[in-house]
Order: structure tokens, then C-alpha cells, then sequence
């Protein structure tokens, strides 16, 4: 059976650095596929690419067995639900939702039939003449997703929309928008780096490594606390003055240990975020990262840069808007080069016998 969507061998390269190399996914009719993984790691630029909003370096796009990589993206069928729901202010509710039925020519009547449906399907009945701008951030989802869903795509690509909302909101348009891509039977691509939402709204989940063949794979699940202390005591504990690898707070439930393992399963990138108060910022909710650390075998390829960018999604899922750490000296490029600020005086630590500074991420 040919599938809805297939993407193949797709790669896409920005100034030489490589985001997608060999991409391969298909989707099925009515299909519905969550693709997880962290920021940064090319699943938007997946999403831009099966949109045509970005050419790919190689690699085919098809859609119901129609080659459609070289298409404009209003002959593709395929609709998309921005993170920011991107509405117009100067339009009401119905209006946005039938914007593009009404550049496509349908008839006034039927164009409103259609609105009705989909204010119905969403939640929102006789909402049409709101102004966008009094809606909630709930609601302001709901009616982007009821305007992609308006002229009937063949494939729906919804790039973390539900990001942004408190976790009980989150929860439960999770819950609707999995009833509502299925009462459409639309095949939809999800991405996300929430697996949680994930297994609510999918009938398939995969993840960016999956997609892309890596060799390495990103873990958002709980990683076991002694495949974190393993790693530590390689990479962290090698020539200092201390070989403690159990860390305040590891065993707290509220601790998330995030890592990136190799093919074999093996723990190969780590990092651990805590809620702890910064000393430079008290009184604030805040979370600290600790024991970030990469295995000598995959240094340089960019797994603190995937585990650092994870970290700072688990603040804002959490709506903690201060991340804070004590770097050692020789990180500190690091850290500032991801939008970190470097705070106080310099101090060594005893476990480590090495020069750090405290650096802050605050949004």
C-alpha cells in the first residue's frame, strides 16, 4: 500500500553544518506519528521540509506516491500548526479558521458550514465573531488547529503545539486533540520532545535518531541513577582529589537525569537537573544543572550542546525561568555561547580542585 507520506533520504545542511543527514519516514492514512527528540536536533527542519518552506540538499519528498519535493507549499495538501499559533489579530475566530477555504475559492455558504464543523469538532461552538486577541492560550490552540484542519490536508504537521500551557491545560488538550485527528482521519506528524504527550495523541512514536540512522540516541525517559554515576566516575571523578559520584538531590524524585545512549544501549552523555535555589538569585524557583558529562569516545559531536538545550526544555515545561550551574573554567565558552551569563567570582571547588565560575540562563 503506498503510504500517505514519504520522506526519503532526505539531508539538509546549514554553512556547512549538517542538521538532517539521510532522513527516511512514511506515514500512513489516518495515521497519526508523534517524532521525538530534543532542540536542535533537526525535527522542525523535518517539518519545514515536508511543508516546502525549505528545499532539502537530497532526498524526496512524496505525498499519496506523488513526488512533491520541488512544489510550492500550496500544492503540497499539507497544512501546519506553529508552537505561536501564528493568528491574525485582525480577523475573528471564524475568520481565521476559514481564511484558507476563502483563498481557495469556496463558496461563502459552504465556508461557513465548514467553520461551524470545526468550532463544533474543537470545543469552541459559537465562538466565531470573538476577536482572536480576547482569546485564552487554550482556545488560541484550538483555532489554529481548527484552521489548518479547515481545508482538509492530506498530511498535518504540528510542530510542539501545545508548548507553552500549564501542565493541567497541557493534559487535557492532549486528550482533545487525539479525538479530534482522529474524528478527521487526518494523518498527522507530531513533533515533541514530551513522550508523555506523545503516547497520549499517537498511534506510533519514533524518535529523531530513528529517522536520521544516528548512532547515538537521545533518552527523555528516566535513566537509571547508576548509569549516571557510571559515567560521572569515568569522565568527571578522572584526576581529582574526590571520587564521590553521589550527588545531593540524585534520588529526589523532582531530579531529572537526561542522557544520550549509543546503539548498544550503552550511557555515553549525561546530565542531571535538579530544583535548587541559586545563591546568586534567592528566593527564586530555579533549576540547577549538575554532572554534565560526555564520554571521551564522543567528545566533539555535539551531545552537551542536545542535553544542555533538553535541560533548558524541562525548565519551561516546569515554567522555572532560571537555570543556573557552577561551570568549570574551561566550559565557560560553552555556557555563553548558549545564552548564559557568567556571575560573581571565580572559586574552586574541592572535589575537584579545579577553577569555576556560576553561570545563569534566565528568560
Amino acid at each position: 500500500m503506498t503510504p500517505r507520506l514519504a520522506v526519503v533520504d532526505v539531508s539538509v545542511a546549514f554553512d556547512a553544518v549538517e542538521v538532517l543527514a539521510g532522513a527516511d519516514l512514511e506515514l500512513g492514512a489516518a495515521e497519526v506519528v508523534a517524532l521525538l527528540g530534543p532542540s536542535g536536533s533537526g525535527k522542525s527542519t523535518l517539518l519545514r521540509v515536508i511543508a516546502g518552506l525549505l528545499r532539502p540538499d537530497s532526498g524526496t519528498v512524496s505525498i499519496d506516491g506523488t513526488d512533491v519535493t520541488r512544489l510550492p507549499t500550496h500544492r503540497r495538501g499539507v497544512g501546519m500548526v506553529f508552537q505561536d499559533e501564528q493568528l491574525f489579530d485582525h480577523l475573528d475566530v471564524a475568520a481565521n479558521i476559514g481564511y484558507g477555504l476563502k483563498m481557495a475559492g469556496m463558496p461563502a455558504r459552504a465556508r461557513s458550514e465548514r467553520v461551524a464543523e470545526l468550532l463544533e469538532l474543537v470545543g469552541l461552538a459559537g465562538s466565531g465573531h470573538r476577536d482572536v486577541t480576547t482569546l485564552s492560550g487554550g482556545e488560541a490552540k484550538r483555532v489554529a488547529l481548527a484552521r489548518s484542519l479547515a481545508p482538509r490536508p492530506r498530511v498535518l504537521l504540528l510542530d510542539e503545539p501545545l508548548t507553552g500551557l500549564d501542565r493541567e491545560l497541557h493534559d487535557r488538550l492532549a486528550t482533545d486533540l487525539a479525538r479530534i485527528l482522529r474524528e478527521e482521519h487526518t494523518s498527522s506528524l507530531l513533533v515533541t520532545h514530551d513522550r508523555d504527550e506523545a503516547a497520549t495523541i499517537a498511534d506510533r512514536i519514533v524518535t529523531i535518531g530513528d529517522v536520521t540512522g544516528a548512532a547515538h540516541e537521545f533518552v527523555a525517559a528516566p535513566v537509571p541513577v547508576a548509569d549516571v554515576h557510571n559515567l560521572r566516575r569515568r569522565v568527571l571523578r578522572r584526576g581529582t582529589p574526590s571520587d564521590n559520584v553521589d550527588f545531593a538531590g540524585d534520588d529526589d524524585p523532582r531530579t531529572r537525569h537526561l542522557a544520550v545512549r549509543d546503539r548498544s544501549g550503552e550511557v555515553i552523555a549525561t546530565s542531571t537537573w535538579s530544583e535548587q535555589e541559586c545563591p546568586d538569585r534567592p528566593g527564586r524557583r530555579a533549576l540547577q544543572l549538575r554532572g554534565m558529562a560526555v564520554d571521551d569516545a564522543w567528545q566533539g559531536r555535539g551531545l552537551g550542546v542536545v542535553l544542555l538545550e533538553a535541560g533548558l526544555d524541562l525548565a519551561a515545561a516546569r515554567q522555572i525561568d532560571l537555570v543556573w550551574a557552577n561551570a568549570r573554567d574551561g566550559a565557560l565558552g560553552f555556557y555563553t555561547g548558549h545564552g548564559f551569563a557568567v556571575v560573581g567570582d571565580g572559586f574552586v571547588t574541592s572535589d575537584t580542585g579545579l577553577p569555576h565560575h556560576r553561570v545563569l540562563h534566565e528568560r
